[in-house]
């Protein structure tokens, strides 16, 4: 048999182990199953209270494990007859070149979904095999006789004929086995054995089979044996500590986690087990599971010796807990702190040292809420008026007081845990360091900056208790607090020491930016990625040069643990080998989260002296800080996924793509780079910008981020990307409801307001007026922000907005007359005429590219049908033709809007004004009748909107503008002059608002220039239109 052609084996011997234990969660753990237990260098021993299982009992587990072992048995000689020529020297040259991971699999699946397998008969004995033919016998005799004669060859052909005819018979498997230990082959002859050891139900030939395996350092079939072993023999505690050593020491650690579970079932609360997996499940992050365990020994112990001392298992000396001591009683705290159960870290210190000084009875310290039980002279504390509890005085260990101090900070009792800090903190720095490290770390998770700084600033002046973690945290400390220029001398002084520290050069490089410094901050950056370049270089050279790992004569690959891939083989289902695991997805978002929680707070201390926007230092680090926000929110795909209608479903509803810092490198380079040809140019100039939270911060905050965000940077001259920002947020899936999305939208209106990008504003206005369909509001929103200039009046006039409208307009005029015309669209989510098509421009399209995936519309999101006709609409068309000098079109929908408003001062002036610019066309034929028209119009006008001084000012202007267009100069005069007038007069009352002084007064100036009167003119100049 040929070592490169092996049987590589996968066994399930751990699922089997589990499912034999029942040891899947600490819950199925009976807490009274068992006394004492004892390990010692032998292994492992039961005490006197082992429950023994009933004969009866006991053959039906011996059948049920030889059972399921003759089946991996049988299965193995299925394969190897499938894969065979059919001669007998071919099988077993064959025999090992089937993968039987997936075969073994599915048999242990087929032998559970099978009704009644693997419950057997019970018999008593060993099974002794099938009953052999009178041939197989002669065969086996002769084969016998061959080995006598020392004649190994023939040996070997007539044991594989038998083999072939009947391979239940073990006797020829150990013949052959003896073999090819004679001819020195021992690993094939070792795998022989084990396939007759599968026939003969022997948990010490199973044990000598995994000593062997072991020897020959052939650990994954050693492994298998002592499964095989604990089947056969369940009380054989020996086995799994075996078992969970090797896997431990070959680092399978989730073997060695359910091979360890399976020994706390048979020995319950046993601390060297305990002690033992303890390091496994922190590696496997499985900390619930262990604090559960460590939790429930507690309990056991806390009843089994009240007195909080008790006899050793091993020694028989009486110690403290029995065994379950203080330094149990830590790690349960530590595990209770990292898993954020802060109260029952506070309850186990407490209750865990009382019961081990032997004041267990004193329960009335439990109805204390702080920690008076054990303060001392030294904390400053004065408590325990009269008729309360006074303090208790006792000692504490500096090590448990840690853990309170820990606890009670993070949980948020803030003043118990600085007492405990300060008893802690008055140690030896050098011989405490990792506790005031610890409490350092609290405090700087509780954003208490400057708590946290003085600690790490003291571990960071002596050498012996300095690192580069301590000058980090110690900088990161200086910067929370405002001290930029202290944190960029500690930065540097780190870079100093490593140069190759890139997290120390991207936070100076963002220091630099802040303090306006982006020459040096681009340096930084850049040597960071051209780093970056060289490691990946390196790395790839790295991989391309590896090579294969040589084969083994073991049964099973050696080079991997359960579940693991072969080396330099991606992961099923993806193309990348270093793939992030979920932990350390997890770990890597609870980092980002504790970053983004340090910039909100920075962010909202900036954010009064911002907004007053006299300290241009504050605003420059507002918007660094408010940028790594905005950045960290984008690129979260969770927050954008394509049924974004669904909402925000946390961070991990599904796997996660790995994020890298590459694009926040690269983006901060290219933004110093913008900001360095910025000031270039300036100088250019002068010589010739379904949860409810997302990292702690609420959307609602989020939203107000991202305005102030866009508006500063529009502000600063940095329109496009702030547009981009806003446009990317429409895409989120936090921000779907109606009014997030109008809140975004009419963010971007104001933004190209201020940019003067009226096309913006057309678009994002249209949107609205979709989104609230027969509402008024979104248009007057729409005429409001293009009040006046000529790009207002271009964006006004644009054909896709005059088209728009007019659809608007019939949509409304439809759902008054003939409602049954309409329907609606659930796609479009908006009443559309019955057989028109679907298509329009394209801002008219909703903007969702999950076809399909549309929330279901209440009836409160659905636009009520109008019961009477809209003005509005109309009206606004027809100041579009007005605008446009249609004014033939524009007077039959203005006329059409007087019928709808006839009380409505607007649609008489429009008009007039209609009127008159019709009358003033060569193609009118009728114009003497437009001007009366026009005329009018004014009049009923003057009526509606001359109640109020303010509206007779207007009104007065109106109709100078109008007779001022028809070159009736002097009508035009007495009203600019009433204009003039009515502004001195509220002059003289201390009013400062002029009204429409300025306009009337260009215009009469103008009358007065075309006629000659120049000094009246100039007169009008100095006393009205002067600086």
């Amino acid at each position: 048999m040929d070592s490169g052609e092996q049987q590589v084996w996968t066994s399930s011997e751990d699922e089997d182990i589990e499912e034999s234990s029942g040891t899947e969660s600490s819950s199925d753990y009976d807490e009274d199953s068992g006394d004492d237990v004892v390990a010692g260098p032998s292994g492992v021993r039961g005490g006197s209270g082992s429950v023994q299982p009933l004969p009866g009992e006991q053959d039906a587990e011996d059948a049920q494990a030889e059972a399921a072992i003759e089946g991996d048995f049988d299965r193995l000689i299925q394969n190897i007859r499938n894969a065979s020529d059919g001669s007998s020297s071919g099988m077993l040259n064959r025999m090992w070149d089937i993968s039987l991971e997936e075969r073994e699999a599915e048999f242990k699946d087929d032998l559970r979904e099978a009704s009644g397998v693997g419950r057997t008969k019970k018999r008593r004995g060993r099974r002794r095999g099938p009953v052999l033919s009178q041939q197989v016998r002669a065969l086996i005799g002769e084969g016998n006789q061959a080995y006598v004669d020392a004649n190994i060859p023939e040996t070997i052909r007539v044991m594989q004929e038998v083999i072939r005819i009947e391979p239940r018979a073990a006797s020829a498997w150990s013949v052959l086995a003896q073999c090819y230990d004679d001819m020195g082959d021992s690993g094939k002859g070792l795998q022989l054995r084990i396939m007759a050891a599968h026939l003969n139900h022997d948990a010490d030939e199973w044990a000598e089979l995994a000593q062997k395996s072991r020897a020959l350092g052939y650990n994954q079939q050693a492994l298998y044996c002592y499964g095989k072993m604990y089947h056969l023999d369940p009380t054989n505690v020996n086995a799994l500590w075996d078992r969970a050593s090797l896997a431990k020491e070959i680092n399978d650690l989730k073997t060695a986690r359910s091979t360890m579970l399976a020994m706390l079932k048979r020995l319950p609360h046993h601390l060297p087990v305990l002690d033992e997996l303890r390091p496994i499940l922190i590696e496997l992050s499985d900390l619930a599971l262990c604090a559960d365990l460590f939790q429930r020994a507690f309990d056991h112990y806390h009843a089994a010796f009240p007195s909080g001392r008790g006899l050793d298992a091993e020694t028989g000396e009486e110690v403290p807990g029995g065994g379950f001591g203080l330094m149990h009683l830590l790690v349960l705290a530590d595990l209770y702190n990292t898993l954020g159960e802060y109260g029952k870290a506070v309850e186990i210190i407490r209750q865990g040292c009382r019961w081990l000084q032997g004041r267990a009875a004193q329960k009335f310290w439990d109805a204390c809420e702080d920690d008076r039980e054990w303060d001392v002279p030294e904390s400053g504390m004065q408590r325990g008026g009269e008729g309360e509890v006074q303090p208790g005085m006792y000692p504490l260990d500096v090590n448990a007081r840690h853990r309170l101090a820990i606890a009670r900070i993070k949980g948020g009792d803030v003043d118990e845990g600085k007492m405990h800090a300060k008893l802690v903190l008055t140690q030896d720095a050098a011989e405490y360091a990792p506790l005031f490290s610890e409490i350092a770390d609290a405090y700087f998770e509780r954003e208490m900056y400057a708590e946290a700084g003085h600690i790490y600033e003291m571990l960071g002046g002596d050498a012996g208790t300095s690192s580069m973690y301590v000058l980090l945290q110690a900088a990161a400390c200086r910067r929370m607090t405002g001290d930029l220029k202290e944190a960029a001398d500690v930065y540097e002084h780190v870079i100093q020491a490593e140069p190759t520290h890139h997290e120390a050069k991207m936070k100076l490089a963002e220091i630099y930016e802040i303090l306006n410094e982006p020459r040096k901050a681009l340096d930084l950056v850049m040597q960071v990625i051209e780093s970056r370049k060289r490691r990946a270089v390196h790395r790839d050279g790295t991989l391309e040069s590896g090579s294969a790992e040589p084969g083994s004569a073991s049964l099973f690959e050696e080079g991997k643990v359960r579940g693991a891939k072969a080396k330099g083989t991606p992961a099923k289902g993806s193309n990348n080998p270093n793939k992030l695991t979920a932990a350390q997805l997890r770990e890597l978002e609870t980092q980002k989260e504790r970053e983004a929680v340090q910039s909100w707070h920075r962010v909202q201390e900036l954010w009064p002296r911002m907004l007053a926007g006299d300290d241009e230092a504050a605003t420059r680090e507002w918007l660094v800080e408010a940028e790594k926000l905005v950045e960290s929110f984008r690129e979260t795909r969770a927050l954008f996924l394509t049924s974004r209608h669904r909402g925000f479903r946390g961070m991990f509803p599904r796997s996660a793509r790995k994020q890298t810092t590459e694009a926040s490198e690269d983006d901060m380079a290219s933004r110093l780079q913008l900001e360095l040809g910025r000031d270039t140019l300036a100088r250019k100039g002068a010589k010739t910008e379904n949860v409810n939270t997302f990292r702690t911060i609420s959307f609602d905050n989020w939203m107000r981020l991202f305005m102030h965000y866009a508006f500063l940077m529009t502000r600063r001259g940095q329109y496009e990307p702030a547009n981009e920002v806003l446009r990317h947020l429409l895409f989120s899936n936090a921000f779907q409801s109606r009014s997030s999305q109008d809140s975004i939208r009419l963010a971007l209106i104001t933004c190209a307001i201020h940019a003067d990008q009226f096309q913006t504003v057309v678009e994002q206005a249209r949107k609205l007026i979709n989104g609230h369909q027969f509402n008024n509001e979104p248009i007057r929103v729409l005429v409001s922000c293009l009040g006046s200039g000529l790009r207002a009046t271009d964006a006004f006039l644009v054909s896709t907005l005059s088209k728009h409208l007019l659809r608007e307009t019939r949509l409304a005029d439809a759902a008054v007359n003939k409602p049954e015309s309409l329907r609606f669209n659930t796609t479009q989510r908006r009443y559309g005429m019955v057989g028109s098509s679907t298509k329009g421009d394209a801002d008219d399209a909703p903007d969702d590219d999950d076809e399909g995936e549309a929330p279901a519309l209440t009836e409160f999101e659905r636009a009520k049908l109008p019961t009477k006709p809209n003005p509005v609409n109309v009206a606004v068309y027809g100041q579009i033709l007005l605008a446009a000098k249609s004014y033939q079109s524009a007077l039959f929908y203005l006329l059409q809007a007087y019928d709808y408003a006839p009380d409505d001062p607007l649609v008489s002036l429009c008009l007039a004004i209609a009127s008159v610019g019709r009358a003033m066309q060569r193609q009118s034929d009728n114009r003497h009748f437009l001007i009366t028209q026009a005329m009018a119009f004014l009049t009923r006008y003057r009526e509606l909107r001359g109640d109020c001084a303010q509206g007779l000012d207007e009104v007065e202007y109106n109709f100078g503008r109008v007779f001022h267009q028809l070159g009736l100069h002097s009508l035009a005069v007495r009203h600019y002059e009433r204009v003039l007038n009515a502004a001195e007069a509220r002059e003289k009352t201390g009013e400062e608002d002029c009204g429409l002084a300025r306009e009337a007064a260009y215009n009469l100036s103008l009358i007065y220039v075309s006629t000659g009167a120049a000094p009246l003119a100039q007169a009008l100049y100095r006393r009205w239109l002067s600086l």
